[in-house]
C-alpha cells in the first residue's frame, strides 16, 4: 500500500483513528487522513465502504465512537460549533426549499449563517452569476431543472465561505450534460477561492482532476495518492479477455500476466510494460479459444475495481 503523501501546506482536514459503529456494523475503521490547504481531495470506494459516514463525521453532523479530527483548525468534538461555521457541504440529497424561489432559499441559509443581509444578498448575485443562474432569481426552485437545482446546492454550500467544502455525490443522478456543467461551475469556484474540497463519487472521471485521493474499503483507506500515479502503479495496459471457458483461460494466463480480475466470461488482466509484443504474440497462441482481445491503457476506473477486490496495485 502507498503511504499517504507528505502533505506541505498546512492541513484543512486532520483525522486520527477516526472510528464509527452502527450497532455491530463497522461502518469507519480507525480512519487517519490528513488534507492540505486548498486541495482537491477525492474519497472514493464502492457503496457503503463508509464514504458518506466520514463526511458526517467530519461534518460535525454525527459524533465518532473513536479518534479525533479537526477541520479548519477546529476539533469536531471540543469545537464543534467553530467547526460548522468553516464548513459547507453539499448532500447527495437536496437541501433546498422548492416552494421558496432562489433567492429565498439563499436568503433562509445566509440567516442561518448569521450573515448580515446586505452581505447575503451581495454574495448571492456573485455566485449566481459565477453558477449562471443570475436570472432566475425570483424563480421557485421546483421550476429549476434537476442540474440548476444541483448548482443551486452548490451556491447554498459556499454562500457563507467556507474553508472546506465537502461534496458528498454533488452530480448523482445528473446526465452528463448537467455533470460536465456542475463541474465547470466546481471549477471556476475553485478558481476564485483557496477553498479546500473534499469529493465523494461514483464517477471516478470526475475525481482525475483531484490533486489526491484515496480508497477507503470496509471503512479502511487502503490507497492513497495523486490520480495518475495510482493509474501507473497499476499498469501500463490492461488485456481485456472474453471467452467461453474463461476459467481454463484464466489459469493458463495468470501463470504469465499475474492475478486477473473476472466478471462473468470477461478477464482483465494487468500489464506493466510499454511494449505489447508478447501479448499480440499471446493472443495468436491462443487463437479461436478468445472471444474478443482488447488492450488498453489504465484509468482510474480499473485502480477503483482492483482496490474494491481487494487486490494490491503493485502485486
Amino acid at each position: 500500500m502507498n503511504a499517504p503523501q507528505i502533505v506541505t501546506t498546512p492541513a484543512a482536514i486532520r483525522a486520527e483513528g477516526l472510528t464509527k459503529r452502527y450497532g455491530e456494523v463497522l461502518a469507519v475503521d480507525g480512519l487517519t487522513l490528513e488534507i492540505g490547504t486548498g486541495q482537491f481531495f477525492g474519497l472514493l470506494g464502492p457503496n457503503g465502504s463508509g464514504k458518506t459516514t466520514t463526511i458526517h463525521m467530519l461534518a460535525t453532523l454525527i459524533q465518532p465512537n473513536a479518534g479525533s479530527a479537526e477541520v479548519a483548525g477546529f476539533d469536531i468534538g471540543r469545537n464543534a460549533v467553530k467547526a460548522r461555521e468553516a464548513i459547507g457541504i453539499v448532500f447527495q440529497e437536496s437541501a433546498l426549499d422548492r416552494t421558496l424561489t432562489v433567492a429565498e432559499n439563499l436568503r433562509f441559509a445566509g440567516l442561518l449563517q448569521n450573515l448580515p443581509p446586505r452581505t447575503i444578498s451581495e454574495r448571492s448575485r456573485e455566485l449566481l452569476e459565477l453558477f449562471g443562474l443570475g436570472q432566475y432569481r425570483a424563480t421557485p426552485v421546483a421550476a429549476l431543472s434537476g442540474g440548476m437545482r444541483r448548482a443551486l446546492d452548490i451556491v447554498r454550500g459556499v454562500l457563507h465561505q467556507p474553508k472546506v467544502l465537502f461534496l458528498d455525490e454533488p452530480t448523482l443522478g445528473l446526465d452528463i450534460p448537467n455533470r460536465r456543467r456542475i463541474w465547470r461551475f466546481i471549477e471556476r469556484l475553485r478558481e476564485h477561492t483557496s477553498m479546500t474540497v473534499l469529493l465523494t463519487t461514483h464517477y471516478l472521471e470526475e475525481a482525475d482532476g483531484c490533486d489526491r485521493v484515496s480508497f477507503i474499503r470496509k471503512g479502511r483507506l487502503v490507497e492513497c495518492g495523486a490520480p495518475r500515479a495510482l493509474v501507473d502503479d497499476l499498469g501500463k495496459h490492461i488485456l481485456e479477455i472474453e471467452g467461453a471457458d474463461i476459467e481454463r483461460l484464466v489459469a493458463r494466463l495468470e501463470p504469465k500476466l499475474g492475478p486477473c480480475l473476472a466478471d462473468g466470461d470477461v478477464a482483465m488482466f494487468r500489464w506493466r510494460q510499454e511494449d505489447i509484443t508478447e501479448l499480440v504474440q499471446l493472443q495468436s497462441e491462443l487463437g479461436a479459444k478468445v472471444r474478443s482481445w482488447r488492450v488498453r491503457r489504465p484509468n482510474l476506473n480499473d485502480v477503483f475495481l482492483w482496490v474494491a477486490a481487494g487486490k494490491e496495485l503493485r502485486s
